[in-house]
């Protein structure tokens, strides 16, 4: 791995340490996780007190066919507001991990809280 990868690798380690120590879920507020990678996206409702996923989604369960990605993330967005719903969680924290927010992270988000969900 060339050594500019490398410190790429350590600057998303770091912010994703950064934002993790400041988001912490419990069972009343759990933690709504995002992970993207090139062609996935994909978020889950942690509580971090009990160690278990409460609500998980990802672009395989929304009909993605021919959207483009930042639509595919409004899709998610919506659906794990809607299964947190159902769930009974209305109120989260939002973990981006090492992701900025912007594009598909955001657009998730932004669909999420016209969900229903507060953060």
């Amino acid at each position: 791995m060339s050594d500019k990868m490398k410190d790429k690798n350590e600057r998303l380690k770091r912010r994703a340490k950064r934002v993790r120590m400041k988001v912490q879920g419990t069972a009343e507020r759990p933690r709504l996780s995002v992970h993207r990678s090139l062609r996935h996206i994909s978020v889950q409702m942690i509580d971090d007190v009990a160690g278990k996923t409460l609500v998980a989604t990802s672009d395989s369960h929304v009909d993605a066919a021919g959207k483009k990605p930042v639509e595919v993330a409004a899709l998610v967005g919506a659906d794990i507001a809607k299964k947190a719903q159902a769930a009974g969680v209305t109120v989260v924290v939002f973990d981006r991990g090492p992701y900025l927010y912007h594009g598909r992270v955001k657009a998730l988000a932004e669909a999420a809280r016209e969900g229903g969900l507060k953060f």
